[in-house]
């Protein structure tokens, strides 16, 4: 048995599958509307099961981080297919970025896999566009495209890469309440955000409606996931003890297994560090068997990491 602080954490793993992934930047004249673009461009994005894509903002970037100098923020967006992703940043684009007053975009990954950022998104010029080809340090030409609009200017790099990456990286809270439950999640979203290369995409990067593979209902592809639901204790096959009453999930999307590997860590670390006297009993994850995906998250593995 693992006890970290006295809380618990269960000798199972979280399973995650392969998802396609871009990286992109997006500027501003200063920061406020930098995140007004980058909140429009990643809503409706927290699970592939509904919205096509899961996407959030990484982190924040200064002036001496971005392409043309200017605040900033960098997000991530991922989705299960290369074709839903193309189309999903396409739209996104053009319905986010493209319309918010003094915004920019560039891409903001390295791949040899390349796919449009505002290549088609410059026809809203009506013919008035115009490019150019900037060479970076490494001798590469990347083109540009400048689009009129009536606060002057939309700047935007023609292409962003596309890598392969993971998602469904998770964790589960296990707490005597769910303030208790909550609290801990905020602890380990905060330490989790210091890791490059990771998002959390549902509100606040928490889920309290965990779900499992099918459903009851023959229209349903995933519900609830009724073993960790605390009303239904005395209902259904319950994974809980009598003294847990919330139960919260963190789901991570990453470019590398150990991305979230190192993004689980910080976050069990964090939430355990509330301790058992906090009303935080186990850390768990979510699994199904390794029909999902084939990218398994051992808990004690990467803890045993973490503590040594």
């Amino acid at each position: 048995m693992m006890i970290i602080n006295g809380v618990q954490i269960d000798d199972t793993y979280a399973e995650a599958f392969n998802m396609r992934g871009t990286r992109v930047i997006i500027t501003a004249i200063n920061l406020k509307w930098a995140y007004h673009a980058a909140n429009a461009m990643t809503g409706f994005a927290t699970s592939v099961i509904g919205c096509g894509v899961e996407s959030a903002i990484e982190k924040e970037l200064s002036g001496n981080e971005t392409p043309d100098g200017r605040p900033g923020v960098a997000i991530f967006m991922f989705a299960m297919g290369s074709a839903v992703l193309m189309k999903q940043l396409e739209t996104r684009m053009g319905q986010c970025i493209l319309t918010c007053p003094t915004a920019a975009a560039f891409s903001g990954i390295d791949s040899p896999e390349q796919i449009s950022l505002g290549k088609n998104l410059r026809y809203f010029g009506d013919g008035f566009q115009t490019s150019k080809l900037i060479q970076n340090q490494d001798g590469i030409a990347k083109r540009y495209w400048r689009i009129p609009v009536m606060d002057g200017e939309f700047l935007i790099e023609e292409t962003t890469g596309m890598v392969r990456a993971i998602g469904g990286g998770n964790f589960l809270v296990l707490a005597t309440s769910q303030a208790q439950a909550l609290a801990a999640c905020e602890a380990a979203i905060e330490a989790m955000k210091k890791i490059p290369n990771v998002i959390m995409p549902f509100p606040g990067g928490v889920v309290r409606s965990g779900s499992k593979v099918g459903a009851k209902y023959k229209t349903m592809f995933a519900s609830t996931n009724d073993a960790f639901c605390p009303t239904l204790k005395g209902n259904t096959k319950t994974e809980l003890s009598p003294d847990i009453e919330s139960v919260m999930e963190i789901v991570i999307d990453g470019i590398s297994f150990e991305d979230i590997a190192k993004a689980m860590q910080v976050g069990i670390t964090a939430a355990c560090s509330l301790g058992s006297e906090n009303g935080i009993r186990r850390i768990s994850a979510g699994n199904y068997g390794g029909k999902l995906g084939p990218h398994l998250f051992k808990l004690h593995e990467i803890m045993s990491i973490a503590q040594s």
